[in-house]
C-alpha cells in the first residue's frame, strides 16, 4: 500500500474526537493491530489508512488512525516519561530524534 502520510515522527498532534495531545513516535501504512484490539475500538476507523503510534500528554500511549488527527496548535511540550528518551531536541513546537552521523 502506498500510504499518504499527513504527519511525521516528532510532530505534536491533537485527537479531534477525544481531545488529547501527543507526539508521534512511529507510523504504519495501515492498522497492524490484531482483530481483537480493532473490534474493541468504539469508532472503528478504516484500517486502510496510516495509523500512528502516539505518546499522549499525561503519560499513556495509543494507536490512532490518521483521519482522527490534526496538528496541535498549542506549541507546548508533551508530558510523557518516554519523550526525553526518544527526542533529545524540541524546537519550534516539534520534537527531533538524535541523528547518528
Amino acid at each position: 500500500m502506498n500510504a499518504t502520510y499527513q504527519y511525521t515522527v516528532g510532530q505534536i498532534i491533537h485527537h479531534r474526537r477525544y481531545d488529547y495531545r501527543g507526539v508521534i513516535v512511529d507510523v504504519d501504512d495501515e492498522c497492524l493491530a490484531d482483530d481483537g484490539w480493532y473490534n474493541e475500538n468504539q469508532t472503528k476507523p478504516a484500517r486502510e489508512q496510516p495509523w500512528y503510534h502516539v505518546l499522549v500528554d499525561g503519560g499513556r500511549e495509543t494507536y490512532v488512525a490518521q483521519e482522527n488527527l490534526e496538528l496541535d496548535a498549542d506549541g507546548n511540550r508533551v508530558a510523557h516519561p518516554m519523550v526525553d528518551k526518544l527526542f533529545p531536541t524540541f524546537q519550534s513546537g516539534r520534537y527531533y530524534r538524535q541523528s547518528f552521523n
